[in-house]
């Protein structure tokens, strides 16, 4: 077993077991932020200047529609940050919710401020509850750490068939490598998209066929939507100067938005998946990658996170609430629930995957320079 060894600039540790470092104690993740993403990411002046480009472009494309692209809005501080850039540059997006039945009332009100305020559309596609229960329940008795898999496909899926169907060409993410710049370790959160490992795992687990869940497959949405429909996935993010704290200040002056206390809180699931289920059962903290991105970036200290880090993400009383809470959700017991918790782990890699076409599309992504993002 590797000893256990923290990055010496960030906080990332051999809890990735697939960190290595250099010999003054560097992590391989920092390494890679330095030698790949910093010298090929532009912000500042150029990237100003790329962005309103791209912001011409999307405003030809939409042309004599009611809007010219759209946003996925999860409430977040990054989609909802996007959304005010999106309008402050000219562009008309439609706002484009999925609800998969676990929205926080935060994130409710968050969505519904902007949109108001800034006088945009929205559009929720609404996912099949049960399809999605049974998904779920599928995935946790399946043993693997990427619970919130099923959540995040049918977000992916269903914003790009929306696209598809009404002929828009620019989806807005707010994905982005001032606060994402480290990722998260396939072991620890493997492809999302990969319907091959979805639907072995609900095909073993699953009680119900999925007649209404939407699928997408990597590629559908690497090769089919941007070569031969023409759908470009953008992240204008990228091309300004994005502070995390700048933008939370910003946002709540000027909307009233109310801020979370972790990245991707605005969901009742993943806040109970990201804060207690994956670093209790599998010693996964997600905050270790959230930190060092922002580490890396400038925009906390080392100090500050390793201080952060040593409180759990949540308190045992939001713990049971929470457990109590996604229980009932799902209409299970909470036996069951703990029995899943102390159920044998398992990894990606028990299941049916798609690995090898994701590895090699991004070695080629990377090689073309179409990729920045850090290592998985």
């Amino acid at each position: 077993m590797k000893k256990f060894q923290i990055c010496s600039r960030c906080v990332m540790d051999t809890t990735d077991s697939a960190i290595t470092f250099d010999t003054n104690g560097v992590c391989d993740h920092c390494n890679t932020f330095d030698t790949k993403v910093k010298p090929n990411w532009h912000t500042g002046e150029r990237g100003e200047q790329e962005l309103r480009q791209l912001v011409e472009q999307i405003k030809a494309s939409g042309k004599g529609k009611d809007f010219d692209c759209i946003i996925g809005m999860s409430g977040g501080i990054d989609s909802s940050y996007l959304t005010y850039i999106a309008t402050e540059f000219g562009l008309r997006p439609l706002v484009f919710h999925v609800d998969a039945g676990w929205n926080s009332q935060e994130a409710v009100n968050n969505i519904e401020k902007l949109v108001d305020k800034l006088g945009l559309d929205l559009y929720t596609e609404v996912i099949d509850w049960e399809e999605m229960r049974d998904l779920q329940l599928a995935f946790f008795k399946s043993g693997v750490p990427h619970i919130d898999a099923p959540q995040d496909h049918a977000f992916f899926a269903t914003m790009y068939k929306f696209a598809e169907q009404h002929g828009i060409k620019y989806i807005l993410t707010g994905a982005n490598l001032s606060t994402e710049c480290i990722r998260n370790p396939i072991e620890w959160m493997y492809y999302q998209s990969d319907s091959i490992q979805l639907k072995d795992i609900h095909a073993q687990f699953g009680t119900r066929p999925l007649v209404n869940y939407p699928t997408t497959s990597i590629l559908r949405h690497k090769i089919w939507l941007p070569y031969v429909k023409g759908i470009k996935v953008v992240r204008p993010l990228n091309s300004v100067e994005y502070d995390k704290a700048a933008a939370v200040k910003l946002l709540v002056e000027k909307f009233g938005w109310q801020p979370y206390p972790q990245k991707h809180f605005e969901s009742r699931f993943t806040r109970f998946y990201e804060g207690y289920w994956l670093p209790k059962k599998f010693g996964f903290d997600t905050r270790k990658v959230q930190f060092a991105s922002l580490i890396v970036t400038g925009q906390m200290t080392r100090e500050e996170a390793l201080e952060k880090l040593k409180t759990p993400a949540l308190d045992e009383v939001t713990v049971r609430h929470e457990f109590e809470y996604v229980a009932n959700k799902l209409r299970i017991t909470t036996d069951e629930l703990q029995g899943y918790m102390d159920a044998p782990n398992k990894t990606y890699k028990d299941y049916r995957s798609q690995e090898t076409f994701y590895m090699l599309g991004a070695r080629v992504m990377k090689v073309l320079g179409l990729e920045l993002g850090g290592k998985r």
